[in-house]
């Protein structure tokens, strides 16, 4: 399965709740700074996908509390696709987004789905189009949940 996601950005924490359309759904990215890892650095993937990113953003408190908190940038991604597909199936795709995608970028914030990519299928395949900042172009499940017995013939030494 295919997922497409354009991202867009960057916004501040005021402007994302305006994003209240009946299309502001998705995924988001958080960026500022972090003691450790510096400035302006991947914090936090999240989704919104039974509220707007409109509502689901500004509910993090936790940004206030960052040691640069007027330098919060938000990043926004779509799901995009040329096919009818229900809410239910839409939530889905968004949960197995965010789940691989938080998995396989380890935020700094994160703390669910870090370890374990429980629920996402082997064939889920991220393409991250537009201003993806610091996610990788395409993300591939196979990558991180195929085992060399399960899905690849034994190597062996031909002539012996």
């Amino acid at each position: 399965m295919k997922i497409h996601i354009d991202w867009v950005g960057a916004h501040t924490l005021e402007d994302v709740r305006e994003l209240t359309n009946s299309d502001d759904y998705g995924i988001y990215q958080i960026y500022g700074t972090h003691p450790i890892y510096g400035s302006d650095v991947l914090l936090y993937i999240g989704k919104a996908d039974r509220q707007t990113l409109g509502m689901r953003i500004p509910q993090h408190e936790k940004w206030a509390y960052t040691s640069d908190a007027n330098n919060i940038k938000v990043y926004t991604g779509h799901l995009g696709s040329n096919l009818d597909v229900t809410d239910e199936e839409w939530s889905r795709l968004i949960d197995i987004a965010e789940r691989l995608l938080i998995f396989t970028h380890k935020p700094a914030f994160n703390s669910s789905s870090i370890n374990t990519m429980s629920k996402v299928p082997i064939e889920a395949h991220v393409f991250n189009w537009g201003n993806h900042r610091s996610l990788m172009p395409e993300v591939s499940a196979f990558r991180y949940l195929a085992t060399d017995s399960e899905h690849f013939a034994t190597y062996r030494n031909f002539g012996e």
